[in-house]
């Protein structure tokens, strides 16, 4: 249990203070916000997945009562407006350039994917906005679409343009080809699986949302944005319009949820802004859930031809991975690094693994385009070992437990180096593995119980490890539910020994913090608590500084403890916040330049956080109906020293919740030939809800992390990492008797029952 005594607030589960803010009505999100002059825009976006855009008539639009701007290709290529640049455009590794298309804010000889924005039309209302869209004519040429990377990559495969040869967008080769076929030629038993990790809806509870404002008197914009990454956000919106960064800001205001899919730039955050500037009035778009389906960054779609050689004693020998994700129509956000930084970075997961084989490639298809959510890469990579393994130990009548065992990285290893250069700091796996392991203990008398009763009961298990902390740089980072506003002023508290009730937070202005990096790959405690901590010890020195001369002492006689200022052997003290409004009174300047004991700090981090576990899945299954039932979840996971634990295992039960989701339930699902998205609602596409999920019991067992003064890893991800691959290995484990091991795509009932019946 941790620490509850007043005044220690590390390692305190306090209660979230902006909870109270939210549940009684105080939140403001993007679509609170009304701006003085405020108009409304609406967005109309293509029905077809392929299509030549032949022609466009928008002047029935433009005369519809309260409209004040209809805009297409034609005003855009008249305004200079230009694509939406990806944020990454080249393989970091070799700086061979990306194959992509430019993805125009609006569409103008094609459309690519269902949802891909044609016109923008600009109203009083939103409703006179969205009943003008109605008057718009265009004429389609309707083309045959591609909607996965198998068909995208086939000869006769249809082409999305020029820029990409066979719809490739990049394809790399690592690790030591050579050692890996000796490794397979003599190997007692190779296991080898084909994985599809299909395709999510990421689903946050806010839809997106912009308040674009521009200003001639100084010529600069304003995005108000529900948004993840404020800075990298500006930035790329801001090359795209022809501008400097500096003549844009972006706002968040509180954000409903992101998941990944509001990490990066949008080109309707472009239109908004435009838009505003054409009709010199703030302008608000709001996407409703119909709209997010076919428009919000989608997940995962990442396809695998994996191996897995063993010797006699069940030792790891070699690892082949041939992969090709299916990135959609356009590269949106980070789709280069998840797949060459965060997907090959450990490939092994938490194993040793002597020799190594990668083949990895994306393409492109007319589907929405792939963005990120929680555990990017690494959700991938965690799926394919794990099914591996229990594939393997099925095969080679081993125990499942043993085998992970018997390969998994030691604690004295540390820090340890995988196949591929990852550097990992800290964690003893063994240990996660074998107290999840003891969640297992009387599962053979379960599995009797289920069977009397006519059921298949399975457990399966899931290691997981993740890098995180993203981006370099970050000071700059926002909460989208994550309790930012308690576990930051925790940290101050706990560091510097201010009041909790005294500590303000402030963030999402790209104005207030110049720099950031946004707070994906649950790097926000890790980058901003690192800065809290540098920022705090020169707070202290400099505010000795202040105290020696407000105390008439040597500065050498000054020691700073539980928030005050002594001189050594004496009575005689002053408390922070008295000395910092003697350091404004007097004015005093540090070293750096700044009035009083103010102190901005910048953190450049030199390595990532490795956050990892053990989960275990036990599932029951009805073979009349398929239907699974998820028994029992337990998860054990090293997050280093955890800031706040009660906010830590709400952020691991909401991510638990997304692994179970993909694993049972989740599934965007495209037409073939048409690339219409047949789950495009929430009548289609099932998200878990309450009676879908058990009582998670989680356990942490952290390990001090060695490469931040906090000891912190981030947490936010593990759950969707470990869920979905310990579930299904447990339906695995379930089905085993009738012979059949490996599937695709979630377990619903239905493709449960056909697995059973062999239909």
């Amino acid at each position: 249990m941790a620490d509850d005594t007043p005044g220690i607030e590390i390692g305190r589960s306090r209660r979230r203070t902006e909870d109270a803010r939210l549940l009684t009505g105080g939140g403001c999100y993007i679509d609170d916000m009304v701006v003085d002059g405020m108009v409304h825009a609406f967005i109309l976006r293509s029905p077809h997945a392929h299509a030549h855009l032949r022609a466009i008539a928008a002047r029935a639009a433009a005369a519809c009562p309260g409209v004040l701007a209809v805009l297409t290709r034609d005003e855009q290529d008249a305004d200079g407006i230009g694509p939406l640049p990806p944020a990454e455009r080249a393989n970091e590794h070799t700086g061979e350039p990306f194959h992509f298309i430019p993805h125009p804010p609006l569409a103008t000889d094609r459309v690519r994917y269902v949802g891909q924005p044609v016109a923008l039309v600009v109203a009083r209302t939103a409703a006179e906005a969205r009943d003008a869209a109605e008057k718009i004519d265009i004429d389609y040429e309707p083309l045959p679409a591609v909607t996965t990377a198998e068909d995208a990559l086939a000869e006769d495969a249809v082409q999305l343009g020029p820029e990409m040869p066979r719809n490739v967008v990049l394809e790399y080769e690592t690790g030591d080809v050579a050692a890996a076929d000796r490794a397979f030629a003599a190997a007692t038993h190779v296991t080898h699986l084909e994985l599809l990790n299909h395709r999510v809806v990421t689903s946050p509870m806010e839809m997106r949302g912009a308040i674009g404002v521009y200003d001639p008197d100084t010529d600069r914009y304003t995005l108000h944005v529900s948004s993840q990454s404020l800075h990298a956000g500006r930035d790329n919106v801001a090359a795209a319009l022809g501008i400097g960064k500096d003549r844009l800001r972006y706002v968040a205001p509180d954000v409903g949820g992101g998941f990944g899919s509001k990490n990066f730039s949008y080109v309707e955050h472009m239109l908004t802004l435009w838009a505003a500037r054409r009709v010199a009035r703030p302008v608000k778009w709001i996407n409703d859930r119909s709209a997010g389906f076919v428009s919000d960054h989608q997940a995962r779609d990442h396809q695998a031809s994996a191996s897995l050689a063993l010797d006699a004693e069940g030792n790891f020998l070699a690892l082949r991975i041939r992969s090709w994700a299916n990135v959609g129509a356009y590269l949106a956000g980070s789709t280069g690094r998840v797949q060459l930084g965060q997907y090959m970075a450990l490939p092994t997961t938490l194993y040793r693994v002597p020799a190594l084989h990668l083949v990895i490639g994306a393409v492109a298809t007319n589907t929405v385009p792939i963005g990120v959510t929680r555990g990017p890469g690494f959700a991938e990579t965690v799926n394919i070992m794990e099914r591996l393994i229990d594939r393997a130990a099925c095969e080679m009548k081993r125990d499942r437990g043993d085998l992970r065992r018997r390969n998994l990285v030691p604690p004295e290893a540390m820090p340890y180096t995988g196949p591929t250069g990852t550097p990992v700091d800290s964690g003893d796996f063994p240990a996660n593995l074998d107290r999840a392991l003891a969640h297992a203990r009387g599962f053979a008398e379960r599995k009797h119980a289920s069977a009397a009763r006519g059921f298949l009961r399975g457990i399966g298990f899931a290691c997981h490890i993740k890098a995180t902390g993203g981006m370099p740089l970050t000071t700059g980072t926002q909460s989208i539910g994550q309790g930012h506003e308690t576990t930051f002023r925790q940290i101050v508290s706990g560091l510097l020994g201010v009041p909790f009730d005294r500590i303000g937070y402030r963030a999402g202005d790209t104005d207030a913090i110049s720099k950031g990096g946004g707070h994906g790959s649950s790097r926000a405690t890790y980058m901003g608590g690192t800065a809290i901590f540098l920022a705090s010890e020169k707070i202290v020195a400099k505010g000795k500084r202040v105290a020696a001369r407000a105390l008439e002492a040597a500065e050498a006689d000054i020691e700073f403890a539980e928030g005050r200022f002594t001189v050594i052997g004496t009575d005689r003290s002053l408390d922070l916040l008295t000395v910092a409004q003697v350091a404004r009174e007097t004015g005093f300047r540090g070293e750096d330049g700044e009035p009083g004991l103010d102190t901005p700090q910048e953190f450049l981090r030199k390595a990532m956080t490795y956050p990892n576990g053990c989960h275990v899945a036990e599932v029951e299954i009805d073979p009349e109906t398929g239907a699974v039932t998820v028994d029992s979840y337990a998860a054990v996971d090293d997050y280093g020293a955890v800031i706040n634990p009660m906010v830590a295992q709400g952020q691991v039960h909401g991510a638990i919740a997304q692994g179970i989701g993909q694993a049972l339930l989740e599934h965007a699902v495209y037409e073939p030939g048409s690339g219409q998205l047949l789950s495009g609602s929430f009548m289609d596409y099932a998200l878990p809800r309450a009676d879908d999920l058990p009582s998670f019991d989680v356990t942490f067992q952290g390990v001090r992390c060695t490469t931040n003064p906090l000891g912190v890893k981030g947490c936010g991800e593990a759950g969707a990492i470990a869920g979905y691959p310990a579930v299904a290995n447990a339906i695995a484990d379930a089905l085993a008797p009738l012979d059949t091991n490996a599937f695709d795509g979630p377990a619903t009932p239905e493709r449960v029952w056909r697995l059973i019946h062999g239909r």
